[in-house]
């Protein structure tokens, strides 16, 4: 017979036969440890801490005074830091794989859109109330239109006429542009097989086309109702330049071109424009309006740019070119300054990474960007609000105090200024300089020699 013998065996916590958790030691270890120490690993964290905080202010304000520094001391040293109309010379992009930089913050564009969506849960179903969202003209900008594609058409007929007494010259692989008898030397070339060039530009004769630089966008029949054009149709929808597209959308009328004028706003429901007036009704409206309202100011404008074009070729030929330059200058910020105008209502839109433009409530759908990540994209471009320079491309040049004298060298850049183009001729053609290029040309500035370049800080 086996007997057994019990024993009395203590009971033992299952947490200690498991292992404790971090926070269990953690606790454990200021448990344990007096009250000193405790005090003394808190005074420890704190001055971590402050001392990191402190690196990272140091750091802040050093780049920021560093970052100040440069940008006050580059108008001083040409003499116009508190000047209002100081702009110093273009730069180009360093790579073009940046995109470029947003007119608009982005935190502002997204708070824009939070205020939109929010509002349109509030309400889903509302009637837009300002042009030209909800479809109609902006009144105030139909006269602005008209002179913009008027001062245009002045523009492009004086530029002609300039290019026949001051030479234009172009590069043959890339879009730089001169004007004088004889290119510069400045190794600025970025096209194909510059590297085996040293950079340096093989020159040609340029034409209009070379000054400015209008780049064109699809046309819209419909600007709210179908604001979008698809990869399908960009060989039925007629291209034209986007400042042309801008004062058509503003309220000029071309044959060639028609688009649909409305006479009552549209309604937004969730965010989809929604037109309830019929075709019968909008045709016979917009065919009383247009004769009434706009009718009479367009024959008015039409006749009045007939009359000036005619004793433009009339003028030329006995005028000097003095007075050519001075109206084709004044043509050239007439149009700008109306862009701008109409550009504040008119959304205008542009690819961050390529110069395609579009004109209209929204950017295409047109699968063609061959610029940096548009495989990403799937050939589609990115995006964002345009600047008046994507609008109408300046072509920014060399200025030369003399054509007739010899070619700007590459030693000697950092001492000449650049013009756009249309004001580089004017003022080659006697028009008195702008103020607002003066600084940006560096009249003030005068270059060294060539054997004087080392001696020059």
């Amino acid at each position: 017979m086996i007997s057994f013998q019990l024993f009395d065996v203590p009971s033992v916590p299952i947490s200690s036969i498991l292992p404790a958790t971090k926070k269990e030691r953690r606790f454990k270890n200021l448990v344990q440890k007096p009250g000193i120490d405790i005090w003394k690993r808190m005074q420890r964290r704190i001055l971590s801490q402050i001392s990191q905080s402190a690196k990272l202010n140091f750091r802040f304000t050093q780049n920021f005074f560093l970052f100040s520094s440069n940008e006050t001391q580059s108008p001083n040293l040409n003499g116009g830091g508190d000047d209002p109309l100081y702009s110093d010379v273009p730069k180009p992009r360093r790579d073009k794989s940046e995109r470029k930089p947003y007119p608009t913050p982005m935190k502002v564009l997204i708070r824009r859109a939070k205020e939109e969506r929010e509002s349109r849960k509030a309400e889903p179903v509302k009637l837009l109330e300002h042009p030209p969202g909800n479809g109609l003209l902006v009144p105030e900008l139909v006269s602005v239109a008209h002179q913009v594609y008027r001062a245009r058409l002045s523009l492009l007929y004086g530029l002609s006429k300039l290019i026949q007494f001051i030479p234009v010259q172009r590069c043959r692989f890339c879009s730089e542009v001169h004007i004088g008898h004889v290119g510069h030397e400045i190794r600025t070339c970025t096209g194909p097989k510059s590297g085996f060039r040293s950079a340096t530009h093989v020159w040609r004769k340029g034409g209009v086309g070379d000054a400015v630089f209008f780049p064109k966008c699809f046309h819209l029949h419909d600007r709210v109702g179908k604001a979008r054009v698809v990869h399908d149709e960009r060989h039925s929808v007629p291209r034209i330049p986007a400042i042309v597209e801008l004062c058509i959308q503003a309220g000029v009328d071309i044959e060639k071109y028609p688009t649909k004028r409305r006479t009552k706003p549209v309604y937004s429901v969730e965010g989809r424009i929604v037109d309830f007036e019929s075709v019968v009704e909008n045709d016979e409206m917009e065919k009383n309006v247009l004769d009434s309202y706009l009718g009479a100011k367009i024959d008015e404008m039409e006749r009045s740019s007939k009359c000036e074009r005619m004793d433009q070729s009339n003028d030329v030929e006995g005028a000097n070119l003095r007075e050519v330059s001075i109206r084709t200058l004044a043509s050239w910020f007439e149009m700008i300054s109306g862009a701008k105008e109409m550009m504040e209502k008119y959304t205008v839109w542009t690819c961050g990474y390529c110069p395609e433009v579009q004109v209209g409530p929204k950017g295409h759908k047109v699968r063609m960007c061959k610029a940096s990540k548009h495989q990403s994209r799937d050939g589609m471009h990115a995006w964002q609000e345009a600047t008046m320079d994507d609008l109408v491309g300046p072509n920014y040049v060399w200025h030369v105090q003399d054509l007739n004298g010899p070619a700007l060298e590459n030693t000697l850049k950092r001492y000449y200024g650049k013009a756009p183009a249309v004001v580089e001729l004017c003022v080659h053609g006697g028009a008195p300089v702008p103020d607002q290029y003066r600084s940006m040309m560096r009249l003030d500035v005068v270059p060294p020699e060539r054997d004087e370049v080392d001696l020059v800080a």
